[in-house]
C-alpha cells in the first residue's frame, strides 16, 4: 500500500508509491551527452576564464597558467555581481534590491573526462578544501548572509559545461529553503531540547535499513521521507552547524564518503544526472544548538509535474529502504 511520510525537519509530506515501486533498471536514466568542441575550463585555456581567486597547484606554477589541480574563478556569466550595494527599496507592495552577490566556478580537476568513478579521493579532498576556503573568505564580508554550494552533473540536472565543476553563489539574504530547515530544526529543539538531525542519525544507525554507507565521521542514508528515488544525504555524526569549521581529519573522512557515495550511485544507476547541494548555517546566526550541516544528492530520475508543483507533495516510486539496499550492495571495486 502507498504511504504518506512526513519529513521531521520541515513537516513536508511525501508519497512513497510502493504500489509501483521501481528498481534502478526501471528508472529512466538520461545519459550525459558528450558535447566535444572547445572547453574554456581545460588546462591551457586559463586566459579564457576570469583570473583565478583560489587554486591548488603543483610546485610553484604561476596563477592563471597550467600546472593546477583545482582552480576557482568568478563565473563569466554570473547570476549576481559583487559590485555596488544592496539598495533595498519598495515598489508599492513589492520589495526589491540590487542583484548583489557573488558567483564562482570551482574547476574540480584538469581532466575534462573525469567522473566520480574515475576521480581519486585526493581530488574530492581538494574540492572540499576549496569549498571551505571560499566560504571562510566570504564570511569576512558582513554584506553576505548565506553561501550556496552546489553541483549540477549532466544537462538534465542543469549543467551547461561538461568539464567537472561545482559552483558557489554568495547571497545577501538567507534563502527560503534554508529558512524552512532552520525554523523546523529550531521548533524541534524547542519542543525536545535535542537536535532533530542528531536524532535522525541515532534512529538511522539503530534501524540500519536506510543506510547507504558509513565511516567513523559520516553517515550516508536515504531520508525516511525521500522526495526522489535514491535521494541521499551525507551528514557528520558529530553535531556541527557550520561546514566550514570542519578540521582536516573530518575533511579526509568526508572526501572518502563523498567519493564512495557518488561511485555507488554511478554503479547502481549507470552514471545518472544529479544535483548536489551543501546545506550549512548562515553567517552570523546563532543556530549552533539545533542546526546540523549536511550534503544532499538527488539523482534526476523522475520529473516534477503538475501535482508536485500544485501541492508541494512529491511522489517517490522507489522506497528509501529499497534504494539504500541497492546502494549498499553496489560494487565499486
Amino acid at each position: 500500500m502507498p504511504e504518506l511520510r512526513k519529513d521531521p525537519i520541515i513537516d513536508r509530506w511525501v508519497i512513497i508509491s510502493t504500489e509501483r515501486a521501481k528498481r534502478p533498471s526501471d528508472l529512466i536514466v538520461e545519459k550525459t551527452s558528450t558535447r566535444g568542441g572547445f572547453c574554456p575550463l581545460c588546462p591551457g585555456n586559463e586566459d579564457k576564464t576570469p583570473s583565478e581567486i583560489f587554486a591548488i597547484r603543483e610546485g610553484n606554477t604561476a596563477p592563471d597558467t597550467a600546472g593546477w589541480r583545482l582552480r576557482v574563478v568568478p563565473n563569466k556569466f554570473p547570476a549576481l555581481i559583487s559590485s555596488g550595494e544592496l539598495n533595498k527599496r519598495t515598489e508599492g507592495i513589492y520589495d526589491k534590491m540590487n542583484g548583489f552577490g557573488a558567483h564562482e566556478v570551482i574547476i574540480e580537476t584538469p581532466d575534462h573526462t573525469a567522473t566520480a568513478t574515475t576521480m581519486m579521493v585526493e581530488d574530492f579532498k581538494n574540492i572540499i578544501i576549496a569549498w571551505r576556503q571560499r566560504i571562510l573568505a566570504y564570511g569576512q564580508d558582513s554584506r553576505f548572509r548565506y553561501i550556496s554550494i552546489f553541483k549540477n552533473y549532466g544537462i538534465v540536472a542543469g549543467s551547461t559545461l561538461e568539464h567537472p565543476h561545482s559552483q558557489l553563489i554568495a547571497l545577501p539574504v538567507v534563502p527560503k529553503r534554508a529558512v524552512e530547515e532552520l525554523d523546523g530544526a529550531q521548533a524541534y529543539y524547542s519542543h525536545r531540547d535535542r537536535c532533530v538531525f542528531c536524532d535522525i542519525i541515532d534512529q538511522e544507525i539503530t534501524d540500519t535499513r536506510r543506510i547507504a554507507a558509513e565511516n567513523p565521521g559520516f553517515l550516508a542514508f536515504e531520508p525516511f521521507a525521500s522526495r526522489f528515488p535514491f535521494e541521499t544525504w551525507i551528514i557528520p555524526k558529530a553535531h556541527a552547524a557550520s561546514f566550514e569549521q570542519a578540521d582536516e581529519a573530518l575533511i579526509d573522512e568526508l572526501a572518502n564518503m563523498l567519493s564512495c557515495v557518488l561511485k555507488k550511485i554511478n554503479a547502481a544507476l549507470g552514471s545518472p544526472p544529479y544535483n548536489l547541494m551543501l546545506h550549512s548555517s548562515p553567517f552570523n546566526t546563532d543556530v549552533g544548538a539545533f542546526y546540523h550541516w549536511h550534503i544532499e544528492i538527488t539523482p534526476r530520475l523522475t520529473r516534477v509535474a503538475g501535482f508536485e508543483w500544485g501541492t508541494g507533495f512529491y511522489i517517490n516510486p522507489t522506497p528509501p529502504e529499497q534504494a539504500a539496499q541497492y546502494l549498499r550492495e553496489a560494487w565499486i571495486g
